[in-house]
Order: structure tokens, then sequence, then C-alpha cells
């Protein structure tokens, strides 16, 4: 079992940079494939980031390859989204999510969520 705890979302203007955190309790976070997904209203959850287990393999979606930046810190138990060049078109509820295995892509493949935090990106 592991908790996930996200952290850095908030309000900024279309062009700017924000870094969202998410942090993990529970069994060995280097055990984990962690990822990034975002909700925004009225449209499905989508795949934004994933990383490997030891930051080997990061994997960005078309919609924010160039301007997004998965990483992580096993020893602080934390992943990172480094968001910049923010578009309004990126707003949502941005979860962090592990998975049991190397790494994963699908939302179907994560086993653990967190509750997610509000980015919203203003024009």
């Amino acid at each position: 079992q592991v908790q996930l705890v996200e952290s850095g979302g908030g309000l900024v203007q279309a062009g700017g940079s924000l870094r969202l955190s998410c942090a993990a309790s529970g069994r060995t976070f280097s055990s984990y494939g962690m990822g990034w997904f975002r909700q925004a209203p009225g449209k499905e959850r989508e795949f934004v980031a994933a990383i490997s287990r030891r930051s080997g393999t990061t994997y960005d979606a078309d919609s924010v390859k160039g301007r997004f930046t998965i990483s992580r810190d096993n020893a602080k138990n934390t992943v990172y989204l480094q968001m910049n060049s923010l578009k309004p078109e990126d707003t949502a509820v941005y979860y962090c999510a592990a998975c049991l295995d190397y790494m994963c892509y699908g939302e179907g493949e994560y086993d653990y969520w967190g509750q997610g935090t509000q980015v919203t990106v203003s024009s």
C-alpha cells in the first residue's frame, strides 16, 4: 500500500510555470513506476507523463512534450512535474499515480492514486 499526496497547484498566467510535487508514503517508493494524469472539467482523465522506477526512462504525452518534465527523487519519496509555458488548455486537476511495475502508461495500469491538485491557467 502507498499513499500519495500532491501539492503545488494554483493559479498562473499563460506562459508561466508551476512545479507539482507528489509525496509518497508506505512501501519502498523506488518499487513503483510513477505517472501524472490530468482531468479537465467535462473531460476524461488523460495521461500526462510517466517515469520508470529509477528515473532511467520517461515518457510524455504529445500535448505537453517540450513543456513539461517529470522527475523523481527516490531519497525523498517524491515525484515532480515541472510545467513550463503553461497554456489555458492545461487547466485541470492533476493526479499522480503509482504502479507496481517498471513503468506504466495507461490509466488502468496504475494501482494507487492521489487526491489531485488544481492547476488553473488564465489567458
